[in-house]
């Protein structure tokens, strides 16, 4: 495919380098008003470019990675130079009805939201498109589960997909960090830290993953009684650590609904 993504931001480019890296076989251009700060992905082959509709017209699919206040002036800028493109959006709290009705339903468009683990082909992407665009949305979920895995959600949910999928991983990457700062407090220098913690968090995460289990069945063969994974669980507990997470969780939903 000829894929054209406006917005070369972190999320822009971290597709870019997983399409680049994992799925072969697609020509890529991503535009950034400043392209000096994503000049380095020329090296995987991906063409940068500072004009939203340089070689627009080739593209078989455009992806939108740009803030929602921007939406306006990019479809007003491109919209004179395409035809029957396929559109995915990844602009927040931009519903397809609007960008139907913005585009006067000339397009087919898919929502989608992927994260930043797209650029290791380990991005949770959540995609949303009409029965009409079925096609069009089949087409987008094959490509990114190139990138990681891809779901098929109810548009009602992006919202909260963007919370849970996007924002979690700033949730995870936290859960990492403090879990190096007490592997120091404990004794290990900061690298050894880091990476005990973000080993021990993606294998925990292939676990779930491939047994599709609850994570409680999965915790109960790690616990023995009066065992020190127990008492450590038990403590977390007593501070909030699970209340706390699903309340930031539903904080950061509540934002993107106001």
């Amino acid at each position: 495919m000829n894929i054209h993504i406006i917005g070369g931001g972190n999320l822009g480019v971290a597709i870019a380098v997983g399409l680049a890296n994992f799925s072969k076989g697609n020509h890529i251009t991503i535009t950034r008003r400043n392209t000096a700060q994503i000049q380095h992905l020329s090296q995987n082959g991906i063409t940068i470019s500072s004009n939203n509709i340089e070689n627009i017209d080739k593209a078989d699919l455009i992806i939108l990675t740009i803030k929602p206040y921007q939406i306006d002036t990019v479809l007003n800028e491109i919209l004179p130079h395409i035809s029957n493109k396929i559109i995915a959006s990844a602009v927040s709290g931009v519903s397809l009805e609007t960008l139907q009705q913005k585009t006067k339903g000339a397009h087919p468009i898919v929502r989608i939201m992927p994260n930043i683990a797209a650029q290791f082909a380990e991005s949770a992407t959540c995609i949303s498109f009409s029965e009409q665009n079925k096609e069009a949305g089949e087409q987008v979920v094959s490509l990114f589960n190139h990138l990681g895995t891809a779901i098929v959600i109810e548009e009602k949910l992006m919202d909260a997909a963007t919370v849970l999928g996007a924002c979690g991983t700033a949730y995870a990457l936290r859960y990492i960090r403090a879990s190096m700062q007490a592997g120091i407090e404990i004794g290990f220098d900061a690298q050894t830290a880091l990476a005990i913690a973000s080993q021990t968090a993606k294998g925990a995460a292939k676990m779930a993953l491939e047994e599709k289990i609850h994570p409680e069945q999965l915790i109960d063969r790690v616990t023995t009684p009066q065992g020190c994974t127990i008492v450590g669980l038990n403590e977390m507990e007593h501070r909030g650590f699970s209340s706390a997470l699903i309340r930031g969780i539903k904080t950061s939903l509540q934002k993107i609904k106001e």
